[in-house]
């Protein structure tokens, strides 16, 4: 229950702050926005990894979740340092 809960929160996250980064008042808060959305991008990384170790899912089931997170984080860690 608890891994779900923190996984719903951090993957939501990525969504609701990049939206939050799009009004930002200005560059600061823009980049601190982008910020947030990578740390959940990571953070819903390690759940999926733990619901792996803990064999509640298949790694091949989490796949395509993961490499999704991956390439979110490419991306925001990439606007972030040209921000």
């Amino acid at each position: 229950m608890v891994v779900r809960n923190q996984m719903t929160k951090a993957g939501t996250s990525i969504g609701a702050n990049y939206r939050e980064a799009n009004r930002a008042r200005s560059r600061r808060d823009f980049k601190n926005k982008i910020k947030i959305c990578e740390s959940a991008a990571s953070e819903t990384q390690y759940w999926l990894e733990v619901v792996v170790d803990l064999k509640w899912e298949t790694w091949e089931k989490v796949k395509a979740d993961y490499d999704e997170c991956s390439e979110s984080l490419a991306i925001f860690t990439s606007i972030g340092k040209n921000t």
